[in-house]
């Protein structure tokens, strides 16, 4: 099973090289247009945390034998999956509009279709259950905790600085929505 989860890993990682092959065209792009990058102090902790980590799963695996744990590894792969589904979802529902940066077109209107009729960030919802479920489908259990209060004092911060770039008129249209999860809290 191990060998299993490292290639798990290994088409991760694959994944995420992708996807930043994908923003770097978007951001050449939105800059075309007009658009203007803000945030940039955080993003090289982000980027960090998001290289480390399934270097992390990994390490933790071998490093310290840790057995496939059964019915949970299971679940946490689901859940896994499921996380890149919606992250899959919400990069087409933004198009080229999607990056891993915070870069703003002022008088583009919200995108209020797809897995953003639901929520208002479900991009770092995938990476959320991500975070906690990657580690988790080999008993990464260290991993999973450390990666998770990393990433939620990151987005704290990233959420914040993306909602003030994005405006008063990207804050009326999702004034009603939960940030993570469907029929949460609304609100800051």
């Amino acid at each position: 099973m191990v060998n299993l989860y490292l290639a798990f890993l290994l088409l991760l990682g694959a994944e995420r090289l992708l996807e930043l092959a994908l923003s770097r065209r978007n951001a050449a792009r939105a800059f075309a247009r007009g658009a203007v990058e803000v945030g940039r102090g955080h993003f090289p902790f982000l980027a960090s945390a998001h290289g480390l980590f399934l270097a992390a799963c990994a390490a933790e695996v071998l490093l310290l034998a840790r057995p496939f744990p059964g019915a949970i590894g299971w679940i946490a792969l689901g859940l896994a999956i499921g996380a890149q589904a919606l992250r899959y979802w919400a990069i087409a529902s933004l198009g080229d509009r999607w990056n891993v940066r915070v870069i703003v077109e002022r008088d583009a209107a919200p995108v209020v279709s797809g897995p953003y009729r639901f929520v208002r960030h479900p991009n770092y919802l995938a990476v959320i259950v991500e975070m906690l479920c990657v580690p988790l489908v080999h008993g990464a259990w260290i991993t999973a905790v450390c990666f998770s209060v990393v990433n939620a004092v990151l987005l704290r911060t990233r959420i914040r600085v993306e909602e003030a770039a994005l405006g008063p008129r990207w804050s009326a249209a999702f004034a009603a929505q939960p940030r993570f999860f469907p029929g949460g809290r609304h609100g800051r």
